[in-house]
């Protein structure tokens, strides 16, 4: 998945469906569709810069999605109440005006970045320790609307 932040609070991304990602003959297996889906609406809580967990995903494949096309993907937030965060998505076959193959929408829930440094491996928080800019825009225990 390739993604890249629009203005305001969206983006576009692509993800190429190869021969690792079959399910059916031919095709893209829903379930990585709907993990590719899961990753691209993941990447929105960068845009508002808070730590989120996904609560719930719902996935509708509306057409076949064939293996070697690449779907394009669009993704924005619907809104925010408190720490929930609504967003949705469409993936579009042959180009970003293509017709809607997959429509996926998710709820994430603002957690403080706490949760995940205490269940981060140890070779990864080495890696935080060495480069302290991934984390410069967050506190540790800030927490939205506890």
């Amino acid at each position: 998945l390739v993604a890249h932040a629009g203005e305001g609070q969206n983006l576009t991304a692509t993800f190429t469906v190869t021969h690792d990602h079959q399910g059916a003959p031919g095709l893209a297996h829903g379930g990585l569709l709907s993990l590719a889906f899961d990753e691209a609406l993941g990447k929105l809580m960068w845009l508002i810069r808070s730590p989120a967990v996904t609560a719930r995903l719902e996935t509708d494949f509306l057409k076949p999605v064939p293996m070697g096309s690449t779907l394009y993907i669009t993704a924005d937030i619907a809104g925010q109440v408190n720490r929930k965060v609504y967003t949705r998505a469409e993936g579009h076959l042959d180009g970003f005006d293509g017709p809607v193959a997959v429509r996926a929408a998710a709820l994430f829930v603002i957690v403080p970045m706490k949760h995940f440094l205490e269940n981060a491996p140890q070779e990864y928080l080495k890696h935080l320790r060495e480069h302290p800019e991934l984390l410069a825009f967050v506190d540790p225990d800030f927490e939205i609307n506890p």
